[in-house]
């Protein structure tokens, strides 16, 4: 088992690791935008959130294993509700998929969302693999449904609670 370590994640120092881990998760990238990520997918790990959140109070993280870069996450507090958490962004490499290292980095976000009542995400209705995963981690559908004029996407919101 590679040694595993979840850490804050540096605009500067982590900009190309994310780059390289971006691209080795393309397949996400074409589901979702119908292209390989590029320099203004790696911005956003660092800048989006969700509205009415605070870029100053989300967490950015990386999920390192035996020190390479392998997953990035984005948990900001404040919506839907105030009182609530959303993780906007989680992907991994494909070589750490299926291997825990997904459950280990969610229950490390969940940890970090205490006291928030509830963690919301959204998800793709396309994302098939996606959804599973998030089911298997205890979230649930909201029946909150958004179509993404942009890309084409329905997004599914889902919650777990705390």
């Amino acid at each position: 088992m590679p040694e595993r370590l979840i850490r804050p994640l540096d605009p500067v120092r982590d900009r190309n690791d994310i780059a390289v881990l971006l691209l080795q998760a393309a397949d996400y990238y074409h589901l979702w935008l119908g292209h390989d990520p590029g320099p203004e997918q790696v911005d956003e790990v660092f800048t989006a959130c969700p509205p009415n959140c605070d870029p100053a109070r989300s967490h950015r993280l990386g999920l390192f294993l035996d020190g390479q870069l392998a997953g990035v996450a984005e948990l900001s507090f404040g919506f839907p509700l105030p009182e609530d958490a959303y993780l906007g962004l989680m992907i991994l490499a494909p070589e750490a998929r299926d291997h825990g290292h997904g459950s280990a980095f969610t229950s490390h976000l969940e940890a970090l969302a205490h006291p928030c009542p509830r963690l919301y995400l959204g998800v793709l209705q396309a994302n098939t693999r996606g959804r599973a995963f998030w089911a298997r981690q205890g979230f649930v559908p909201t029946g909150v449904l958004r179509f993404d004029d942009e890309t084409g996407h329905t997004l599914h919101r889902l919650v777990k609670p705390l």
